[in-house]
């Protein structure tokens, strides 16, 4: 199995790879018999070896065995070969989701894409259904996923005139239909998702002053486009976080903001709190 770690992808120099000295290595070598025989007695003139002082191969038998030692170690450090070692590859994650491998070939570092696997018939199995389903927060306020935005059968039944797309790279299917706005939003726990809301907030309210139906909805339906719609609530109707995700969980069960999300609204409370003196916790 690959070591995996996740990491963003950034220009990188080929540096030689497990280069060895020989001359280095023999030096260490001997200065590491060497410490061995210090240990024996640091600092004392003439300390004896625990085989002289038992009366032991002392100091005739102790030479030609750490002679014998250091010229096999020699050996091994001169006939080393790099091309012995085992090959080094890593696996790096991208924050797109990208899997980059990369191995050391000679001196050079090498880097190309993992293709993806075929799920092996244990384990998880993975749902290709569509996700047609739309929660009704409001009559004119909607949440739903990428599924249900580019089927327009479901868009017609729910009567959708405007459509917010908060997802990252999932196009707009229907141009000619409705009436969009793309932000583009990362489902990450650091992604400050406030900062959009403004924007968001103001597509909302365009689509119910002009007495439409709007669907928000990113990917999969469950932590942008949810925590947008979370956020309105509140900010809008002046309610407290638990009563907007209430609302917004009732209608879409799916829905969950990912927990830097979460952070995020519970401290967005605190501020519509200090700025309005009170929230809401009814409809």
């Amino acid at each position: 199995m690959l070591p995996d770690k996740q990491v963003p992808i950034r220009g990188r120099q080929a540096l030689p790879h497990g280069l060895f000295s020989k001359e280095k290595g023999a030096a260490r070598v001997a200065f590491l018999f060497k410490d061995s025989f210090n240990a024996a007695g640091p600092g004392r003139k003439g300390a004896a070896s625990p085989a002289a002082r038992g009366g032991g191969a002392g100091r005739g038998g102790a030479g030609p065995a750490v002679a014998g030692a250091m010229h096999s170690l020699a050996q091994e450090i001169r006939s080393f070969s790099r091309a012995n070692l085992r090959k080094q590859r890593t696996r790096v994650t991208t924050l797109t989701g990208r899997r980059i491998i990369e191995t050391w070939r000679g001196a050079c570092l090498h880097m190309e894409e993992e293709e993806e696997e075929a799920a092996p018939g244990g384990g998880f199995v993975q749902d290709l259904s569509a996700d047609l389903q739309v929660g009704v927060v409001k009559p004119w306020l909607l949440l739903g996923s990428q599924d249900a935005a580019h089927d327009l059968e479901t868009m017609r039944k729910h009567k959708v005139t405007h459509v917010l797309n908060v997802a990252y790279g999932v196009e707009n299917a229907f141009l000619n239909d409705f009436i969009y706005k793309t932000i583009s939003i990362l489902d990450l726990p650091e992604t400050d998702i406030t900062s959009y809301f403004p924007e968001c907030f103001e597509f909302i309210e365009k689509a119910k002053i002009q007495d439409g139906v709007v669907l928000v909805h990113c990917n999969a339906g469950v932590s942008r486009a949810a925590a947008v719609v979370i956020g309105f609530l509140m900010n809008s109707e002046r309610l407290s976080f638990a009563r907007a995700f209430s609302l917004v969980k009732n209608a879409r069960p799916a829905a969950c903001p990912n927990p830097g999300f979460m952070e995020q609204l519970h401290k967005y409370q605190e501020q519509i709190l200090k700025a309005n003196g009170s929230i809401n916790n009814h409809d």
